[in-house]
């Protein structure tokens, strides 16, 4: 496998979030590619690479150690001014068909700890992501 860039290991985190209640739902694959035509970190990504990417990402998962080489990655490659980003991302992605399994959460509660999110930032992050995807 090539070296990842740091969009690569955005796109690792966020399906893996989505993957973590072994269940990849319609509306966190299309969060997933909202995200990646929308926010400025992906302005300079190929979309087209984004199937390539999630397979990838789903043969490292089958690996002993995927979710740690996944982990791994996130906090390797993508710089430390966007460890937030990738937190919020995931968050993102685990929110958006509405419920949030307890495999997410221990998923996020891994990623949080491994990027250095603290506390009071990801609480932060989480209330904002509850209010965007409020329903009536």
């Amino acid at each position: 496998m090539a070296q990842l860039s740091h969009h690569d290991a955005l796109i690792h985190v966020m399906v893996t979030t989505s993957a973590a209640d072994r269940s990849m739902s319609d509306l966190e694959l299309a969060k997933i590619g909202d995200i990646i035509k929308t926010l400025p970190v992906f302005a300079d990504f190929d979309e087209s690479r984004l199937v390539t990417v999630a397979r990838e990402c789903s043969e490292i998962l089958q690996e002993n150690d995927g979710l740690d080489r996944i982990m791994n990655n996130a906090y390797d490659i993508i710089p430390a001014h966007l460890h937030e980003t990738a937190y919020a991302l995931a968050v993102d992605v685990a929110a958006a068909d509405l419920r949030v399994e307890q495999e997410e959460l221990r998923l996020l509660q891994i990623l949080r700890n491994k990027l250095g999110v603290d506390r009071l930032t990801a609480a932060a992050i989480e209330r904002g992501a509850r209010a965007r995807h409020q329903t009536l």
